[in-house]
């Protein structure tokens, strides 16, 4: 049984979330999302407008979610550590370098493949631009 873990802060569960997950749990038998935590959202943006709790919450009630877990709050990998996924899924948006991830996990004695989901609504969704977008248009 292949195990799949998508990562992600999913403020605003959006069309492309959905996308992302649906595709990511193609990939295997089981999909565990790790939510990022509040304290890490805040280092890569302002701050979170969802508290961490409230979104794995959301996460967890979708149906293509087996599980979610909440991420570690120092080091990105710890969770994905102990989870032992045969698959990473990235998202289309998210900035991270494939063979980065791949080096990282090997070192730690994974053997998880790491794979880019391209695949993205038409509407273009990331949640950071639509929150961007708002609060430009706000003013």
């Amino acid at each position: 049984m292949a195990l799949v873990v998508a990562t992600g802060v999913f403020e605003f569960i959006h069309p492309g979330h959905l996308l992302f997950l649906n595709e990511a749990k193609k990939l295997g038998k089981k999909l565990v999302v790790v939510v990022a935590r509040d304290v890490n959202v805040s280092r890569s943006k302002s701050h979170s407008f969802i508290p961490e709790k409230q979104r794995l919450e959301v996460v967890k009630s979708l149906r293509m979610v087996d599980d979610a877990v909440l991420g570690d709050e120092r080091d990105m990998f710890k969770t994905i550590e102990t989870l032992k996924p045969d698959i990473l899924a990235l998202g289309f948006d998210q900035d991270f370098d494939e063979k980065k991830i791949a080096f990282e996990l090997k070192k730690r004695g994974l053997k998880t493949a790491v794979v880019r989901i391209n695949a993205c609504h038409a509407g273009g969704y990331s949640s950071s631009k639509k929150i961007i977008d708002f609060l430009k248009n706000r003013k």
